[in-house]
């Protein structure tokens, strides 16, 4: 089984529409994807009405998390989208995303360049706003010439020059959440340090005596070092290692499947959750399509 449990469609910063998303993953010859946008469970109907048969989607979210001044991401899969605790932090972090996407568009603009909220909101489209999309503006501007290369200090990396902060959750408080929920939680690109600073592994093992489930070991950012070191943390934390493409469609250079997860920690996964259960495909043709 081929198994990748982190992709992204135009529900949050994807470029892949949620249609789009399990399609090409069913050609790039998967077994299973997951749908974990970001803070948002919006593709989840369009993605179940096309699903392709011989293909499984895990439904999930990719929560945004701060934990002492360092934001990390949390994977939460299988729960329930309606249960209101969840539902209301989820609310309450895209709800932020807006004002803090127009902050950055006027710290650029002050920065003498010329984007405008309307062609940031135009790439956003339906999506949940994100860097991701004020730096594909800087792209399409010839800033910069890559989506990568508008993270850091000069741009909007954390601490950059044109960075604004928004809400984020705590992340023992989304593992609580989750679990209300009857999913499971897992930590995103623990150590995907490109991207600014990471949370001490002494922070890991805190979180796992919390109730966290697992940690993303096989992933774009990640050395095979790093990969080394972080499945021996797994294994000593007794946390589920898992791996994944972090796919973005054109936003990003990865692609499906680049990364997987082994079955028998899939099979864990789905063993713990209660809040859902994954959707076989049936072969897109279900009336919401």
């Amino acid at each position: 089984m081929r198994i990748d449990l982190h992709t992204h469609s135009t529900a949050s910063d994807g470029t892949d529409t949620p249609a789009e998303l399990v399609r090409n993953a069913g050609a790039a010859g998967l077994d299973v994807v997951a749908l974990t946008d970001h803070d948002t469970s919006r593709g989840y109907a369009e993605a179940i009405a096309a699903l392709p048969e011989g293909l499984t989607l895990v439904t999930g979210a990719e929560l945004s998390c701060r934990l002492d001044g360092i934001s990390m991401h949390m994977l939460a899969y299988l729960f329930d989208p309606e249960e209101p605790a969840l539902l209301a932090e989820r609310e309450l972090v895209r709800d932020d995303r807006v004002p803090r996407a127009q902050g950055m568009v006027a710290k650029l603009q002050e920065l003498g360049v010329p984007v405008s909220w309307e062609q940031v909101a135009r790439i956003a489209g339906d999506g949940s706003v994100g860097r991701p999309h004020v730096a594909t503006a800087l792209v399409e501007l010839g800033v910069v010439a890559t989506v990568n290369d508008a993270f850091t200090e000069d741009w909007l990396a954390d601490g950059g020059r044109a960075y604004m902060p928004k809400h984020e959750t705590d992340p023992f408080e989304a593992i609580r959440l989750v679990k209300g929920a009857g999913g499971v939680t897992v930590f995103a690109h623990p150590a995907a340090s490109k991207r600014g600073l990471t949370v001490p592994e002494s922070a890991v093992a805190e979180l796992a005596a919390a109730g966290l489930d697992g940690i993303e070991v096989d992933h774009m950012d990640h050395e095979p070092a790093t990969r080394a070191r972080l499945r021996g943390l797994a294994g000593d934390l007794g946390l589920l290692a898992t791996g994944s493409s972090d796919y973005h469609g054109s936003r990003k250079t990865c692609v499906l499947g680049e990364f997987t997860t082994d079955p028998e920690v899939y099979g864990e996964i789905t063993r713990r959750a209660t809040g859902a259960f994954p959707v076989p495909g049936t072969g897109g043709n279900r009336s919401a399509e």
